[in-house]
């Protein structure tokens, strides 16, 4: 914390901006953090809330184009041989691919608050040709969302603000497990039932056929 508080004294809103381009492109910097102080900061006159929130999104969404740009020309190939260099190993691309497989584009809309994901979504979509509108579409939505989050967090909460962060953390992915759990059972639940359905009405169709 006191790291960050000395980059923002220094270079005031560039530190969002650039932090989260860089933590995008799987570069190492505590996003959430940052924006937490920065929201903090602003109670104290120090920072417009406005101006935190535009320079985090802006940062956060043009580092996520970028690296969907960057998946899409580079390919699979590309990583598999040199995704080691963005902590994205062939072993840890085939398991968010197969994420993707399972839960579809909608997984990006989610991907900011999950951890392992936001900084690896761009590369992903990319590399599995997700339409440009739709990667938008989402990563927009689900950028802004967890921009308000964290910085509204450190302006409410102020100094509580790291136990805070662990906490969001810890149960966002509980959160999203829980919401998935509850999508799969109930689409398993439709399908058995649609089933069961039929099988019981089968005599009576029968019937009236004869």
């Amino acid at each position: 914390m006191e790291w960050i508080s000395n980059l923002f004294e220094q270079y005031g809103y560039f530190v969002l901006f650039f932090g989260l381009l860089a933590e995008s492109l799987a570069i190492p910097f505590p996003g959430e953090l940052a924006m937490a102080i920065s929201g903090h900061l602003s109670t104290h006159g120090s920072f417009s809330l406005p101006l935190i929130i535009a320079y985090s999104y802006g940062g956060a969404i043009i580092g996520t184009l970028i690296t969907y740009y960057l998946g899409y020309k580079l390919g699979t190939p590309f990583f598999v041989k040199y995704g080691r260099f963005l902590l994205l190993n062939e072993q840890r691309l085939a398991k968010l691919t197969g994420w993707f497989g399972k839960y579809g584009d909608k997984l990006i809309l989610i991907s900011y608050f999950v951890p392992g994901l936001r900084h690896f979504t761009g590369y992903l979509s990319g590399i599995l040709r997700v339409k440009l509108s739709t990667f938008i579409l989402y990563n927009c939505a689900g950028g802004i969302l967890w921009v308000l989050v964290y910085v509204m967090v450190g302006k409410i909460f102020g100094q509580k603000i790291e136990l805070l962060l662990h906490l969001i953390s810890q149960y966002s992915s509980i959160a999203i497990g829980a919401g998935v759990f509850v999508v799969i059972s109930g689409l398993l639940i439709k399908r058995n039932f649609k089933v069961i359905r039929n099988w019981f009405g089968a005599p009576g169709r029968q019937k009236e056929q004869d």
